[in-house]
């Protein structure tokens, strides 16, 4: 059965102007093709009118590129919502914890859930533990989603597509599903 019969919904996390800023978030980033797999997914998902929902991760630190009133906030512009589609602000990693995401969810009797967005291995990674904790049939798009280097505790240089590869192993088959955006048009 195709997966549009599912009727799932494509959650886009974090797709936000701050995350241009490369090092800031530790440089290097990977996949610099993620908001262009992300683009391709989002007007499939609006061609079959399946449920979508933006999520913005809105910082409480008035310093950070992600707080409210800086431009870093906005949602990068070929990822703009449509006035139909929900934007669920979150303050934390999970965009369960502190929002009605699952409410929504829930309320459409969703049951199958499909996750791109930044980066990889903090609100993605947190967000897709928390989908396959709750039962959700999670689908997470390897290649829709990027991250940035990383210094390890112990001062050692970590790079990001090691980053990228190991989170994606650590989610795969046991919280989600990861397949590429090829093979995610495929199914659906």
């Amino acid at each position: 059965m195709p997966l549009k019969q599912h009727n799932p919904a494509l959650i886009l996390i974090d797709l936000q102007k701050a995350f241009d800023n490369e090092a800031y978030w530790g440089g290097n980033r990977n996949n610099k093709n993620a908001e262009d797999n992300c683009v391709a997914i989002l007007e499939k998902w609006r061609a079959l009118q399946l449920p979508i929902f933006h999520i913005v991760h809105s910082s409480q630190n008035p310093e950070s590129l992600l707080y409210e009133s800086n431009v870093g906030f906005e949602i990068k512009d070929q990822l703009k919502p449509l006035a139909s589609e929900p934007v669920i602000k979150k303050s934390v990693n999970s965009a369960f914890i502190g929002t009605d995401l699952k409410a929504r969810l829930d309320k459409q009797n969703i049951s199958h859930i499909v996750i791109v967005g930044l980066t990889t291995n903090h609100c993605v990674s947190t967000t897709t533990r928390m989908a396959g904790n709750y039962g959700y049939e999670t689908y997470l798009i390897s290649d829709a989603t990027a991250t940035f280097d990383r210094i390890g505790i112990n001062g050692e240089h970590f790079d990001a597509e090691l980053i990228h590869q190991t989170t994606l192993a650590n989610l795969n088959n046991e919280f989600a599903t990861v397949i590429k955006t090829e093979v995610l048009l495929d199914i659906l």
